[in-house]
């Protein structure tokens, strides 16, 4: 099993990984190296929390071999002979997870390294390239150039400057070595300080957003509330989007097929919606030439502008799109638990059907009973047993950033669980113990990440909409996040060596490290009191002050005791029972069609049978009298009439009255079905006219 249980890791990660990409990015429309990028540092960072706990059993491991290795033997004599006894040899076995020695470190320093040339140089890049309007592969690298200029700018000034101010200084005799330690201490700085911003938001929220779980009415409020507030964003990016479609119409009919730019408005019209596309299209003129003396024309700066807000609203709307359809599925599907609480047959019904089949094992399984067992009983317990659960972590991980520094006695209770296994060499505890800390730990932090939203800027939406720029930034976060979070997860445990002041083995992982000693007061005093901020932040995120700043502000939040909230879920629910009333028309329009398709359905065939008969007996009977012409003629006539009443029956479909407006000549639309926005509902001219 020597390895077995790393490579088995490795591959985990990443079907985890990609599992997680696979849901917020889209594999089919975004660019591969955007996929690549993000699933790279997704991966790194996932394998770092997944491979720790290992590193920290082998660890523990070595150090019981160094112990029996350099403890001194014991002579027992009896009958003249000496054996030599060595004390806990019995206790020091081989993990079943051992990693042989060697393969850790160059583990760690590949993964570490990679992961920093990523969230320092490439992904920077790849952002500015993914969010450039240029036409061409050079002016988008150009671009990217010009935007990180001052970033990479920034960074190399502040390092020059620490080497002039190094070399100049007697007291420093740096090394390489201790420079790369420096370099090393100065990106888990700035990561240590985020990550305690979002570690005390995810302390408190998550064990309260499960407690919340519970709570059907808190639940259906805040969709109400969410419906209402993505109205209004839906609302603006349509306007955005007809504004931009606007601005892609003028140029399109001023830049005619022989300019030297019309390549890069074609580009610009292949990022347009369909519908949009094929309108520019009927409108477009290729027989005029352009004149350079009499019109004005856009320059390529302004077609790259242009492209850049093509992409950014065409995007945006799209994402606006699916999340209302999402949010009104989550609204129905909650009014319905709430009307199903009072069943007395205890059978789950739906007011819709899913729009999307089933699967058969679900639906063998997961049968109405069983949904009504789980969604209206044992649902609300399981997540109030689980907020429970999760409450109790955070309060152990908030008194352990507060007192791991102190060792004599131990105060973390991380320190005390693990010195506890270490004692009895239960490496099998040691690694569940481990991982379930930092797992906690992870999901707090890459929780909040996920949250998050600046603005429109940076935001990861489920479902496949999540843009190039926001998969890229989340990338860069969880380089910069991870290594300080393993490294504050070590110091919890007491296995940092620079915390438990003892003279032992330190991981793989802190040895790539190196030795913090070169800065002692990041080593003795940010790393140590730094972390206590997190009581602070978890008591503002328990009464809800950044909310309320943000309300403040006008950036409109959930708040219970708000009068703008309440309006929010007033209108939200007046948006819901909107939809769902268009929804029951449709619905009941597809019954009524059915419902005349299978009522006509067999007199249709009928008549078409006896059509057909009636032309063959026809073809057959030329030497008929004229008084069996006629009336052969006339009961032809009649069958006619009788057919053509039948299909006008059957392709009726039902009037939607709360249309924004009505046709009155059906005729009179382009293609004689249904138009979007249900307007009317016509008939079909080519069977009228099939006898004339």
């Amino acid at each position: 099993m020597s390895g077995a249980a790393l490579g088995i890791e490795i591959v985990f990660v990443f079907f985890l990984a990609l599992f997680i990409l696979h849901r917020y990015g889209d594999f089919k429309k975004q660019h591969r190296l955007v996929i690549i990028a993000t699933l790279l540092a997704w991966y790194l960072c996932f394998l770092i929390v997944f491979i720790l706990p290992l590193d920290v059993s082998t660890t523990i491991y070595n150090r019981c071999k160094l112990a029996v290795n350099s403890s001194p033997p014991e002579s027992n004599n009896n009958n003249g002979s000496d054996t030599t006894l060595a004390p806990r040899k019995q206790k020091c076995f081989k993990p079943w997870s051992y990693i042989p020695d060697g393969i850790m470190p160059i583990f760690w320093r590949v993964v570490y390294w990679t992961s920093q040339f990523l969230t320092w140089i490439l992904l920077p890049f790849m952002q500015s390239y993914a969010r450039s309007g240029g036409f061409s592969i050079t002016g988008k690298i150009k671009t990217a150039l010009i935007e990180n200029a001052i970033y990479y700018g920034t960074y190399l000034l502040i390092f020059g400057a620490f080497l002039i101010y190094a070399s100049v200084n007697p007291i420093f005799h740096l090394q390489w070595n201790q420079l790369q330690t420096i370099g090393i201490a100065a990106a888990n700085t700035w990561g240590l300080f985020l990550l305690v911003l979002l570690l005390g938001y995810g302390l408190v929220e998550i064990p309260r957003s499960h407690w919340n779980g519970a709570k059907r009415g808190y639940l259906l409020m805040k969709t109400y509330f969410k419906v209402a507030k993505l109205m209004t964003e839906k609302a603006d990016a349509e306007e955005n989007l007809e504004d931009i479609m606007e601005e892609v119409r003028k140029v399109n009919d001023s830049i005619k097929y022989n300019h030297p730019l019309r390549k890069c408005v074609d580009t610009i019209l292949k990022k347009c919606p369909t519908e949009y596309q094929e309108r520019m299209g009927r409108n477009m003129d290729d027989y005029e030439d352009f004149d350079d003396q009499q019109n004005s024309y856009p320059s390529e700066k302004s077609l790259v502008k242009l492209h850049k807000q093509v992409i950014y609203s065409v995007q945006r709307h799209r994402r606006t799109q699916v999340q209302w359809r999402i949010l009104l599925e989550q609204a129905f599907y909650l009014e319905d638990v709430a009307k199903n609480e009072t069943s007395a047959t205890r059978q789950f019904v739906h007011t819709f059907q899913f729009q999307e089949p089933e699967n058969r094992i679900t639906r063998y399984f997961y049968t109405p009973t069983v949904e009504w067992y789980w969604e209206c009983l044992l649902r609300p317990w399981f997540y109030r047993i689980l907020a429970i659960v999760l409450a109790t972590f955070s309060v152990i991980v908030v008194w352990s950033e507060c007192t791991f520094f102190s060792t004599k006695p131990v105060l973390s209770l991380f320190a005390v669980f693990i010195q506890l296994a270490e004692r009895t060499y239960n490496y099998i505890y040691i690694e569940m113990a481990c991982f379930l800390t930092i797992f906690f730990l992870s999901i707090c932090v890459y929780s909040t990440v996920f949250r998050i939203r600046v603005f429109n800027y940076y935001y990861l939406a489920s479902h496949h909409q999540t843009d190039a720029y926001s998969l890229l930034f989340s990338g860069m976060l969880f380089c910069r996040l991870t290594p300080p979070l393993c490294l504050n997860f070590l110091g919890l445990t007491h296995m940092d060596s620079s915390i438990s002041h003892k003279n032992t083995q330190a991981t793989a992982y802190t040895s790539i490290m190196g030795s913090l000693r070169v800065l002692s007061f990041i080593a003795d005093g940010f790393y140590i009191y730094y972390p206590m901020l997190v009581v602070i932040l978890c008591i503002a995120t328990y009464f809800s002050l950044g909310t309320r700043c943000l309300n403040l502000l006008g950036f409109q939040q959930f708040m219970g005791d708000n009068e703008m909230t309440s309006d929010f879920i007033d209108e939200g629910k007046e948006l819901i029972r909107r939809e769902k009333r268009k929804r029951q028309r449709q619905e009941e329009g597809e019954n009524r069609r059915r419902e005349w398709k299978e009522r006509y359905g067999n007199s249709r065939e009928d008549s078409t049978r006896n059509r057909n008969v009636h032309t063959d007996q026809k073809e057959s009977s030329f030497s008929e009298t004229n008084a069996n012409r006629s009336v052969s003629k006339y009961t032809r006539s009649n069958g006619r009439t009788e057919r053509d009443r039948i299909e006008l029956l059957q392709d009726a479909e039902p009037l939607d009255f709360n249309a924004d407006s009505v046709n009155d000549d059906p005729l009179e639309s382009d293609s004689g079905r249904y138009q979007p926005g249900g307007r009317y509902l016509s008939m079909s001219r080519s069977r009228i006219f099939d006898d004339v």
